[in-house]
C-alpha cells in the first residue's frame, strides 16, 4: 500500500517529534537523516551526518553516544560492520554513555538502505538484560573470525543459504579467493607477519563493498565474497578493484617492500533454479583453480 503526499510530507515531522531515536543511513553506511533525540544522545550537531563508522569512533572517542566496552575498539568496529545491514530486520540491546539502556531495532531493504529506531528500556529488569546481553554477544562471537573481524564460515554459509533460497529472481553473485604463495609469507616471514597480511586483505575486502555485502573468512588464506542483488560485470569491478588494491597494499611496516596478491573466482548463482551452496561454490573453486593455473593474481569469471 503506498502512501499519499500527505502523509510523505507528514513523515519528517512525525520523525523529528518523536523521542525515539531515529536516523536512516545508506547503502554506504552514510547517515542521511537523523532526528533530534538521535542527535542529542549521540552527540552530533544539526549539521552532521557522518558514516555510521565515523558515528561509533566519534562517540567513543567522545565517550558520547554508545557505550563500546571493547579494548580493541578498531577490532569491535570491524566486527560490527561485518554483521551490519546483513538481515532485513534485526533487534538489540546497547546502552548509552548518559546511563540508558536502549532496544535498537534495523530495518534494511534490497537496496541497502536502513532505517534505525532505538527506544529507551532502562527500565527492563535488570537480570534479564544481561542475560539477553551476554548472549547477543555470544551469539556475536559465533559468527565472527577472531582474528580478521570479517564474518566466518558459519555465518557465510547460513546467509547463503538464505540468499539463494530467496523467492524473488534476484541477481547474485559470489567468488572465492585466496592469497598467492601464503606459505611462503609464514615460513619466511613468520606467523605474525602472515597474520598481519590475512588482517590486511580483511580491511581491504571491508574498503570495497558494500554493507549489503558479506565478506567472510573460510578458513587459513580462503576468503569468500557474496555480492546480493549484483550482476556478473558489476561483481567483475568490484573484484577487479579488489585486486588492485591488493598490489598496492603494504601489509608489514618493518618491511615496506613487501607485496603480495591474491587470486578470485567469480560465479552467478542461479537463485531460483534450485542450485545449493556446495554446487556455487564448487564452481567458484573451480574458477579459482584456473585462475592458480593461468598464473596467480588474476580474476576469472566462471
Amino acid at each position: 500500500m503506498q502512501m499519499s503526499p500527505a502523509e510523505l510530507e507528514n513523515l519528517p515531522a512525525l520523525f523529528e517529534a518523536s523521542e525515539q531515536l531515529v536516523a536512516m543511513f545508506d547503502e554506504r553506511d552514510q547517515m542521511r537523516f537523523a532526528n533530534s533525540a538521535f542527535r542529542r544522545a549521540l552527540g552530533l550537531s544539526t549539521e552532521e551526518l557522518p558514516s555510521w563508522a565515523e558515528l561509533m569512533r566519534q562517540g567513543y572517542h567522545s565517550e558520547r553516544g554508545t557505550q563500546v566496552s571493547a579494548a580493541d575498539f578498531e577490532a569491535w568496529l570491524a566486527a560490527a560492520q561485518s554483521r551490519r545491514g546483513k538481515l532485513p530486520f534485526r533487534s538489540f540491546e546497547t546502552s548509552l554513555a548518559d546511563g540508558r539502556w536502549m532496544l535498537m531495532c534495523e530495518t534494511t531493504v534490497t537496496n541497502g538502505w536502513m532505517l534505525c529506531i532505538a527506544s529507551d528500556v532502562s527500565g527492563l529488569h535488570t537480570e534479564g538484560r544481561d542475560l539477553r546481553q551476554e548472549r547477543d554477544l555470544a551469539q556475536r562471537a559465533a559468527w565472527t573470525d577472531e582474528l580478521t573481524q570479517l564474518s566466518n564460515r558459519r555465518y557465510c554459509l547460513e546467509r547463503l543459504d538464505a540468499l539463494l533460497a530467496r523467492e524473488q529472481a534476484a541477481p547474485l553473485s559470489l567468488a572465492v579467493l585466496d592469497l598467492d604463495h601464503f606459505k611462503r609469507v609464514n615460513d619466511s616471514l613468520g606467523h605474525d607477519a602472515g597474520d598481519l597480511v590475512l588482517q590486511d586483505f580483511a580491511q581491504l575486502m571491508r574498503q570495497c563493498v558494500r554493507r549489503a555485502d558479506i565478506a567472510a573468512r573460510l578458513g587459513g588464506e580462503e576468503f569468500v565474497l557474496v555480492l546480493p542483488d549484483t550482476p556478473l560485470p558489476e561483481a567483475e569491478r568490484v573484484l577487479l578493484r579488489l585486486l588492485a588494491a591488493v598490489r598496492a597494499s603494504q601489509p608489514l611496516a618493518a618491511q615496506p617492500a613487501f607485496r603480495y596478491s591474491c587470486s578470485a573466482g567469480l560465479v552467478a548463482a542461479d537463485v531460483r533454479g534450485g542450485e545449493g551452496r556446495n554446487a556455487v561454490l564448487s564452481r567458484a573453486d573451480q574458477a579459482l583453480y584456473r585462475a592458480k593455473r593461468e598464473g596467480r593474481d588474476r580474476l576469472v569469471v566462471g
